[in-house]
C-alpha cells in the first residue's frame, strides 16, 4: 500500500562533467559529504569546497601532463576518489573505476587492456603498486592518495594526491578553467564488467551516456535537497556512482560508510532518510529485525503489529511512525525509503518494510546501459515490477511466447541516450548484443504490462529447456527456495538423470546453518531441508519442481556486488 504522492523533481539537468562540477559549488555551505578519516576522527565538507576540490583536481592532472589522459582510479569509496572520477572527465580525460578487490595481476592486465596513463589509488594499494609505473607497458604515473613517507620523494613519476591538489590550487590561482566539452559522445568512462560470466569485457561509455542515467534517476527518484544518504556499496559500481552523482546533483548529503562491520553504527550516528542497496543487503537487514525480535521474545507481537497496521492503514490509519519505532531506530530513526537494484529482489522485502514505515523502490539496469533502464515509481509502484523506463530510453520485449498472465514474454531490449558505446576492443561482441535496427539485448528475459511497467523473469542465458520444452529460469524457483527459513543460498541448475537421461531441476543449497542446534550435524540438517523441498514441490507445477538436491557447507563465491558467481557453480 503506496502513500507517496507525486511531487515535482526539483533538480537542474546536467549537461557534461564541468556543468555539474561547477554547478554543485551552487549548495554553498550545505555539507556535502561527511567521512571518517583513518583515525576515524568525523569530518565533513561543504559543496563549495568539493568544487573547489574538483577544480583543483582538473587543474592539478593538467600541470602534470595528465589531462585528456587514462586515469584509473581504485580503492574504497572517499572524497579522494569522487574527485579524481569527477576531475578526470571534466579535465577531457577518461576515467577507469576498478574493483578493488580483484586480484592485482588481473587488475595490471586490465590497466594494460585500457591503455590507463596513470592510477589514482587508495594507501590498500602502496605495497601492490610499488614499482608500478617503472614496470607497467602503459601506467606512466602513480598517485596515492596516502603515500608512505620515503617512497616517493625522489620519483618524479609518484604524484601524491596532496601534492597534486598543491598543483591544482596554483593553476588555478593562474587561471584555470575546464575545457570545453564539443564532443558529448566521446569516451568518458571505461567499466570492466563483474565476470559473472567468467569474462570481463570492458564497456565504453560517453558523458551523454553518464548524464542521461543521471539526470533520469534525479528525474524518476523520490529524493530532495533536504535528504540524507549513507553510501554503502562499492563506488566502481555504476549503480552506486550513478546514484552519487545525482545525490549530489541534488544537494543531498551523503554519508560514507567506511566498513560493513560498523554498518549498523553508522546507520545510527548518520540517520539517513535513504539508502541505495542490493537485495542481499536488503535482506540482511530484514533478518537481523526478526532475529533481534526473536531473541527479545518479541517476534509473534512484532508480527501481529505488522498485521494490525496494516488493517488500520486500510481505514486511513497510519500508526507505523508509533508501532514500529523500535524497528527503524536500528537504521538511525529517520528511514523512509530504499532504492533497490543489481538483482532480483523478493517482493515479500517490499510488503515487510512497507509495513515497517520503509519503503523500498526496485530499480533495473545493467552496465551497458549506464546502468539506469527502469525505476518503480515512488508515487505509482506495482508489486514485483521495476517499473517503467526512465525518461532517457525506451524499452521492448522481443516477445517469443505469451506468458501465463496473457502477456508477450521474451528478451528486454533497450534503446536511448544511456546505451554504451560499446566494448572496448571488441567489436564481435558490440555486434552481438545489438539488433540490426539499433536496440541493445539486455540479456535478461520480461514482459510489459499495458502500462509500460517491465516484469522480469529471468536471464536469457540461464535459462533451462526442460525436456517438454517447458522454459524454466532458475531465478524463480530460487525466490521459492530463498524463502525457506532453512535455506540461506541457492542456484537451480538443469542435471541429466544418471539413470533416465531425463533433465532434471537441481537445487545446490547452502543451508541457514544458525537455524539448527547442531550445524554440524550435517544429515539432520540435509533430512530437514529436503522435507521442505517436498513441501514446496507440491505448490509447483510438475516441470518447476526440484527433483534432485546438493548441499554445500560454505556460502557461493560472490562478486563484489554480492551477485553469485553462478559459472562457477557446476
Amino acid at each position: 500500500m503506496n502513500t507517496r504522492k507525486q511531487t515535482e523533481r526539483n533538480y537542474t539537468p546536467i549537461e557534461n562533467m564541468a556543468h555539474f562540477a561547477t554547478k554543485i559549488g551552487k549548495f554553498g555551505d550545505k555539507t556535502a559529504y561527511r567521512y571518517f578519516d583513518r583515525q576515524h576522527n568525523l569530518l565533513s565538507l561543504t559543496y563549495r569546497n568539493l568544487s573547489a576540490k574538483f577544480l583543483q583536481t582538473a587543474a592539478g592532472l593538467s600541470k602534470i601532463g595528465l589531462a585528456g589522459k587514462r586515469i584509473a582510479i581504485i580503492g574504497e569509496t572517499s572524497v579522494e576518489w569522487v574527485c579524481a572520477y569527477v576531475a578526470t572527465i571534466a579535465a577531457g580525460g577518461i576515467a577507469v573505476p576498478m574493483d578493488r578487490e580483484l586480484d592485482v595481476e588481473q587488475i595490471k592486465g586490465f590497466f594494460t587492456f585500457a591503455e590507463v596513463d596513470a592510477v589514482v589509488y587508495s594507501p590498500l594499494f602502496n605495497e601492490k603498486f610499488e614499482g608500478l609505473c617503472d614496470t607497467h607497458p602503459t601506467v606512466k604515473m602513480q598517485i596515492p592518495m596516502e603515500p608512505v613517507r620515503g617512497t616517493w620523494e625522489d620519483n618524479e613519476r609518484i604524484v601524491p594526491f596532496s601534492k597534486l591538489m598543491e598543483l591544482g590550487e596554483i593553476a588555478v590561482e593562474e587561471g584555470y578553467k575546464y575545457p570545453e566539452c564539443t564532443n558529448l559522445d566521446r569516451m568518458a568512462e571505461m567499466l570492466f564488467t563483474s565476470g559473472t560470466t567468467g569474462s570481463s569485457k570492458c564497456v565504453a561509455l560517453s558523458e551523454k551516456n553518464i548524464f542521461a542515467s543521471v539526470n533520469s534517476a534525479c528525474a524518476s527518484v523520490d529524493f530532495s535537497p533536504e535528504d540524507s544518504i549513507v553510501s554503502v556499496l562499492p563506488i566502481h559500481h555504476t549503480y552506486e556512482l550513478c546514484i552519487m552523482l545525482a545525490a549530489l546533483n541534488y544537494g543531498m548529503n551523503i554519508a560514507i560508510n567506511d566498513s560493513l562491520k560498523r554498518v549498523l553504527k553508522n546507520f545510527a550516528l548518520f540517520q539517513p532518510t535513504g539508502l541505495v542497496l542490493v537485495p542481499l543487503f536488503v535482506s540482511t537487514m530484514n533478518k537481523k529485525i526478526w532475529e533481534e525480535a526473536r531473541k527479545g521474545g518479541k517476534d509473534k507481537v512484532l508480527k501481529a503489529l505488522t498485521q494490525i497496521s496494516h488493517a488500520l492503514r486500510e481505514l486511513n490509519f497510519d500508526l507505523r511512525a508509533t508501532f514500529f519505532k523500535q524497528v527503524t531506530a536500528a537504521f538511525g530513526g529517520n528511514l523512509n525509503k530504499i532504492i533497490c537494484g543489481g538483482a532480483p529482489l523478493n517482493p515479500e522485502l517490499v510488503d515487510t518494510f512497507g509495513e515497517f514505515g520503509i519503503d523500498i523502490y526496485e530499480g533495473y539496469g545493467i552496465t551497458e546501459c549506464s546502468p539506469l533502464i527502469a525505476v518503480s515509481p515512488y508515487y505509482a509502484p506495482k508489486r514485483g515490477s521495476v517499473g517503467p523506463a526512465v525518461p532517457c530510453c525506451e524499452v521492448r520485449v522481443e516477445a517469443d511466447h505469451r506468458n501465463d498472465k496473457g502477456f508477450f514474454e521474451g528478451e528486454i531490449q533497450v534503446k536511448g541516450d544511456n546505451v554504451m558505446i560499446g566494448y572496448y576492443k571488441n567489436p564481435e561482441e558490440t555486434a552481438k548484443v545489438f539488433t540490426e535496427d539499433g536496440w541493445f539485448c539486455t540479456g535478461d528475459v520480461g514482459y510489459m504490462d499495458d502500462k509500460g511497467y517491465i516484469f522480469i523473469t529471468g536471464r536469457k542465458k540461464y535459462v533451462i529447456i526442460s525436456d517438454n520444452g517447458k522454459n524454466v529460469f532458475p531465478e524463480e524457483i530460487e525466490e521459492y527456495l530463498d524463502k525457506l527459513d532453512t535455506v540461506a543460498e541457492s542456484v537451480v541448475l538443469g542435471r541429466k538423470d544418471a539413470k533416465t537421461g531425463e533433465l532434471q531441476l537441481c537445487a545446490v543449497i547452502y543451508p541457514q546453518l544458525d537455524k539448527f542446534e547442531d550445524p554440524n550435524d550435517h544429515a539432520k540438517i540435509e533430512e530437514t531441508v529436503q522435507a521442505q523441498v517436498k513441501k514446496l514441490n507440491r505448490k509447483l507445477v510438475s516441470y518447476k519442481q526440484i527433483r534432485q538436491v546438493e548441499f554445500r557447507w560454505e556460502p557461493f563465491e560472490k562478486t563484489t556486488s554480492k551477485k553469485i558467481k553462478r559459472h562457477t557453480v557446476h
